[in-house]
């Protein structure tokens, strides 16, 4: 009698465990369990031998083996048909793998990683300093005094209400940093985000990015510093390029120029790109001004040095004929997706 029982128990565990690998499996777990000549009929046969007293408690154990035979059943037929049996089968190794789309480099950083790659093969490398800048290192020691327009809360993100610290308006910060902590000869670009205090529109943002370089040397000259943006200007937008220096004002920079270059869509002759004017504004560049090297604790007079600097942005949107700025900080994948090949 006992031994019907256990029996009975065995195969409850028996289906319970069951894990058919395919739809052929699971049809013979029908036939052994729910068939006309299954295991559950020959339990149910064994009724009749069994004592009046353990009669019901046997057939309140046949209903649950039977009742979890069928809703076994009806799982196992559910996830065979959804595609469940491919998690049970033995992967064929040989098989290709999945092909997954990639992602993409942002414009800003494909541009980016460019102009570093053409520095790098002149000497220069790259230097990173904080976005919270502190008054000295973002406006004091490059000659920036107080009544100086760009400490203008119009201009400036600060973050203390006497002004001691702000986000940082540019890289220059980080030539600081490196004039104060080393001593030349040194030959730097500095790649990073900075913060204006401007309003969003198609030519202007309060946050974008920049690349400025330092080179402190002896005897380092401003026809140094020319042939330095010519072979830029030419690595990046081809060796037909021609550059022109405007003069212009930098408080960090003596002399100081604007850097022009001869427009690579027109060839010069005039475009909407160039305005019609055949040239092009690329960045800004100098002679590091004496007073800066000083404010550093470095010998004006034995080093001299220059420095440059240009908009990420404004180099990308020249690149690929971008004509809003507000692009780039949207995220829209139509537009991202047509770098896919830039790199």
């Amino acid at each position: 009698m006992q031994e019907t029982f256990d029996k009975a128990h065995a195969v409850l565990e028996e289906i319970k465990n069951a894990m058919p690998a395919n739809a052929e499996e699971v049809e013979q777990f029908r036939i052994k369990y729910l068939g006309s000549k299954s295991v559950l009929k020959e339990l149910f046969g064994c009724m009749g031998q069994l004592p009046n007293e353990r009669k019901k408690e046997y057939g309140q154990l046949m209903n649950t083996l039977k009742a979890t035979a069928e809703g076994k059943l009806e799982e196992l037929k559910a996830g065979f048909e959804n595609g469940a049996s491919a998690s049970r089968e033995i992967p064929d190794l040989s098989a290709p793998g999945y092909q997954f789309p990639m992602g993409t480099r942002h414009p800003l950083s494909i541009v980016k990683n460019q102009i570093i790659d053409i520095f790098s093969r002149i000497g220069f490398v790259v230097a990173e300093g904080p976005e919270i800048e502190d008054d000295w290192h973002n406006f004091t020691a490059l000659n920036t005094p107080k009544d100086h327009p760009a400490r203008d809360m119009q201009d400036t993100f600060f973050l203390t209400e006497d002004k001691q610290w702000m986000l940082r308006t540019h890289t220059s910060s980080v030539q600081i940093r490196k004039m104060e902590s080393e001593k030349p000869p040194m030959r730097y670009i500095f790649p990073g985000r900075v913060y204006r205090n401007e309003t969003i529109s198609a030519r202007a943002h309060c946050t974008f990015h920049q690349v400025e370089g330092l080179y402190i040397d002896e005897n380092v000259s401003f026809a140094d510093l020319k042939q330095n943006m010519l072979f830029f200007a030419q690595e990046m937008f081809g060796r037909n390029v021609e550059v022109r220096f405007r003069p212009s004002f930098f408080p960090f920079t003596e002399p100081s120029a604007e850097v022009d270059i001869s427009c690579f869509v027109c060839g010069g002759k005039g475009c909407p790109v160039c305005k019609q004017s055949g040239w092009v504004e690329i960045g800004g560049c100098g002679m590091v001004d004496p007073a800066v090297m000083e404010n550093c604790r470095l010998d004006p007079t034995k080093y001299s040095g220059f420095a440059f600097g240009m908009g990420i942005e404004r180099i990308t949107m020249l690149k690929y004929r971008i004509n809003d700025l507000r692009l780039f900080f949207e995220n829209d994948l139509r537009f991202l997706r047509q770098f896919e090949s830039a790199f």
